[in-house]
């Protein structure tokens, strides 16, 4: 009896399953072999496509024949062996080198002329067919991604709904991964520092073990996570049809962290001042020194400056610069009403903003339609076309995030409310809260605090610097017209910084706030 080998092979586990099974082709080769006098000395099996080539199963067969351990080989069909040319010409070579190949499903002798022929003719037939199947696998794929639909695995936050399904958001793993996206915005973690406080968090792969750095690279670099697909081998950009976990605003700072390599750095003591005040001389940060448990510092480490301030010296500095902020009960009683005239003015405004935004964004639609028409007719490149497309896409994104932010008829007054709340009780925040409560406050309304030799200044944001003003009554013209009262030229600082800030251009039109008072 010949010694041959034999060769299975199966391209999927479900084929193997509900197609040619590796049994079934295991029981034609041995029925084969029995009918023509083989032995076979060892069996070859593969689960992968014969499309591509380097199959590690059949390229230790190869080996094998190439080295005469075996006088040929058992296969079950020519499509069990070689779907691309470039590995039925390598069994070719073989069988001109006197290599025996059987087919047990085809009764061809490759040894004649004829039988070569019609077996080359079925291997062209078999290639020929994985190309069809290949163009009809991207047509659907790409179908799938026009239509909003990403084919392939949901990535870490969202679920599989099935076929022709978009993507959900997982309600366990989406919030863990926004936070990756918020923790790093802040430039304060590391790579190693926040996979560590989402693995504390409970955030794992989609195997169940601990996110790794290649992971998290994975998560921050996705703007699958803003609503769009990205198919990154053909750097090709769709909208998608699954709802985001961010907005683009904070996907962008999360880039620009990235690009930047901001390392973070941590406090000894966590002190209400720490890296707040700046040196006047070499403009670095004052660093916070607690001595015997009781005694605060703030000094420059540069030798030639000498900076160097007490804690009780920045209370009292912080205390006087916030003094401004103490109102009587008819004061907020004023504020208070003044912001209850502006929520009632603030929903026409924003019913505004939001015809604003959705014209923009039928705009970038019609855009993206015109720019698609140029491309089908081929008057711009591939690649001309994709970053046209993906910035359009992304305008269209920033557009529907300000538009989602504008459902809320109080988000006009929102922040007005908040920089309100956050006068009001600024002083009395200073004398009573506790050093997180100061630092987050000082953040909040502080532009600069600079040290001079023993001296600190400190600058307030707009409108608070503003408002300090004029509560003073040294710093006011008096010759200036004044407004029936301070409450209301107080709130109209407080309104005027917030419609020019971003976001909030929207009421820019609004009408003199005297209308709104009760």
């Amino acid at each position: 009896m010949k010694p041959v080998f034999a060769y299975v092979r199966v391209s999927t586990v479900k084929q193997g399953l509900h197609g040619s099974s590796l049994d079934e082709q295991r029981d034609a080769i041995a029925a084969y072999a029995q009918r023509h006098d083989l032995s076979i000395i060892r069996w070859f099996k593969e689960t992968q496509t014969a499309a591509t080539q380097g199959r590690q199963a059949f390229g230790q067969l190869l080996n094998e024949l190439s080295k005469g351990n075996a006088r040929g080989v058992v296969i079950h069909k020519i499509d069990r062996s070689a779907r691309n040319l470039k590995d039925w010409a390598n069994l070719g070579d073989l069988i001109d080198r006197g290599v025996e190949i059987h087919f047990a499903h085809e009764s061809i002798d490759l040894t004649s002329r004829g039988g070569r022929l019609a077996a080359d003719i079925q291997a062209i037939v078999a290639a020929d067919f994985i190309r069809n199947l290949r163009e009809e696998t991207r047509k659907g794929f790409y179908g799938r991604l026009k239509q909003g639909l990403y084919p392939l695995r949901a990535p870490l936050g969202y679920l599989d709904m099935g076929r022709g399904q978009a993507k959900a958001v997982d309600p366990i793993a989406a919030p863990l991964v926004r936070l990756a996206f918020e923790l790093y915005s802040s430039g304060e973690f590391s790579f190693a520092d926040l996979r560590a406080e989402l693995t504390a968090r409970g955030l794992r792969n989609k195997r169940g073990r601990p996110i790794t750095d290649n992971g998290l690279t994975t998560i921050l670099n996705n703007p699958f996570y803003i609503g769009l697909i990205h198919i990154r081998k053909t750097d090709e950009t769709f909208q998608g049809a699954h709802p985001p976990i961010i907005e683009k605003r904070l996907y962008d700072e999360v880039q620009a962290v990235l690009r930047g390599r901001r390392v973070p750095t941590s406090a000894t003591h966590d002190l209400f001042a720490r890296r707040l005040i700046r040196c006047a001389a070499c403009k670095a940060h004052l660093i916070g020194e607690l001595q015997k448990q009781r005694y605060v510092y703030y000094r420059c480490h540069t030798k030639s400056c000498g900076a160097i301030l007490t804690g009780r010296a920045v209370l009292l500095a912080v205390e006087e610069a916030l003094s401004p902020f103490q109102f009587t009960v008819k004061e907020i009683r004023d504020f208070r009403d003044l912001l209850v005239g502006l929520r009632k003015t603030g929903e026409e405004s924003n019913a505004r903003a939001r015809r604003v935004l959705e014209l923009r964004i039928r705009e970038v639609e019609e855009r993206l339609a015109r720019l698609t028409d140029a491309y089908i007719d081929q008057t711009i490149e591939k690649e001309l076309f994709e970053d046209r497309k993906r910035a359009l896409l992304e305008t269209r994104r920033d557009h529907q995030d300000k538009l989602d932010a504008l459902q809320s008829d109080t988000v006009i007054t929102d922040a007005v409310a908040a920089d309100l709340e956050l006068m009001i009780t600024a002083y009395s925040l200073f004398k009573a809260g506790n050093d997180a409560e100061k630092r987050a406050m000082l953040i909040s309304i502080t532009s600069n605090l600079v040290c001079s030799g023993r001296n600190l200044a400190i600058t307030l944001k707009s409108p608070f610097l503003e408002i300090a003003k004029a509560r003073n009554p040294h710093d006011c013209d008096p010759h200036r017209e004044k407004p029936r009262n301070q409450a209301e030229q107080i709130f109209n600082l407080l309104l005027d910084a917030n419609i020019k800030a971003p976001g909030l251009r929207a009421i820019q039109d609004m009408k003199s706030l005297k209308s709104l008072r009760p």
